[in-house]
């Protein structure tokens, strides 16, 4: 993956997400990568709100995250997305929080996969992606 195909949204780390002694709360990061993964699509002109009344949305299957160092409290950060593979149903992606100085917090691997939300009541099942979502994406990648 190219340097230019590396998204990255930047962050501050407010009180709310410490613990006690001024440290991230490990689950934390966990949203700090999918709020870094709605600015990436959204900075490719795709609103997740416009999936959602298709029923079609995002859902994480699989996450492997390896904390490595402390983010503490009022630090910025910055919170990368990289695609590492597309597939029809399913986007996987590699993600890290980093220090000001570059030095890595927190690295992820992440498989999102596209499903029909269906209506209340009924099972959410895996759906290919809308062929202009999937042009959109390999551009990106």
């Amino acid at each position: 993956m190219s340097e230019m195909n590396r998204f990255s949204w930047p962050i501050r780390v407010y009180y709310e997400d410490t613990d006690a002694g001024g440290i991230v709360y490990y689950a934390n990061y966990l949203k700090f990568l999918e709020r870094a993964r709605t600015e990436w699509l959204r900075s490719l002109g795709i609103e997740q709100d416009t999936w959602l009344e298709l029923k079609l949305g995002f859902v994480v299957r699989k996450v492997e995250m390896e904390l490595l160092r402390p983010a503490k409290f009022n630090q910025e950060l910055d919170v990368t997305v990289v695609v590492e593979r597309l597939k029809r149903a399913s986007v996987e992606f590699t993600q890290q929080v980093l220090d000001q100085s570059g030095t890595v917090l927190c690295q992820a691997r992440i498989k999102a996969a596209c499903v029909h939300l269906g209506e209340a009541g009924t099972a959410v099942r895996a759906v290919p992606m809308p062929t202009e979502i999937i042009e959109v994406l390999k551009r990106a990648s």
